[in-house]
């Protein structure tokens, strides 16, 4: 059986060194991060759902001055979203997927033909982009924060005219060999509904439903 407040909490933890974020400050039945992130100033991530935990932080987002996210994994996410919209917040978005694999099960992939691959360690992080011989450009890249046996791959994205050439997979398979070499053996990510088919063909397994809620009025950025 998972264990969804540490894998949240690990998640967590590499997320925000993927992106260089201060530390956590645990409430207990959360975390809060000053993220300033596209969208939101200030997020919770809800490590307990009990129906208790969720209304204190509920209540929390509500006390907040800047724009507040409280993200929820959740293997019930209609009860949990119930409990949430009872408490006076909205459910921004309930489409996203937190996936895990066994790094050691990873495939790799070379780049495709005119591409190579570039990998930078850096500390906590690691990096990795496919290149256009030709022009340099970057392609396809993605970044992987760790977290103790765990890693977090983040922001895993193809920019318009290299698509559809396996670069992300590529990415993908290169960034779990660094978090490999690294020490971790866990993988964790969330995954919006359209990266989920992506990650689903290279072994990942969803293991909980994201809930991303809010105060009346917040809007999901596009």
């Amino acid at each position: 059986m998972t264990d969804l407040r540490e894998l949240s909490t690990c998640w967590h933890r590499g997320w925000s060194a993927s992106r260089a974020l201060p530390a956590a400050l645990d409430l207990g039945p959360g975390l809060r991060v000053r993220c300033q992130q596209l969208g939101r100033d200030v997020e919770y991530l809800a490590v307990d759902t009990d129906p208790a935990s969720l209304r204190l932080l509920a209540d929390r987002v509500a006390a907040e001055d800047e724009v507040t996210w409280l993200t929820v994994p959740t293997i019930d996410p209609d009860p949990t979203a119930a409990v949430l919209e009872a408490a006076g917040l909205v459910v921004l978005r309930r489409s996203e997927l937190m996936m895990t694999i066994d790094l050691r099960s990873h495939p790799r992939f070379p780049p495709a033909a005119g591409y190579r691959l570039s990998t930078v360690e850096d500390d906590e992080v690691r990096t990795a982009a496919v290149l256009d011989d030709a022009s340099g450009d970057v392609g396809a890249r993605g970044w992987m924060g760790l977290a103790g046996s765990s890693a977090v791959a983040d922001r895993i994205s193809t920019f318009p005219g290299h698509r559809r050439r396996g670069l992300a997979s590529t990415v993908m398979g290169a960034l779990a060999a660094a978090a490999l070499d690294a020490g971790a053996e866990r993988g964790i990510l969330i995954a919006s509904d359209e990266g989920q088919h992506l990650y689903a063909k290279l072994g990942w397994r969803g293991v909980a439903t994201v809930l991303i809620t809010a105060v009346p009025g917040t809007v999901y950025p596009s």
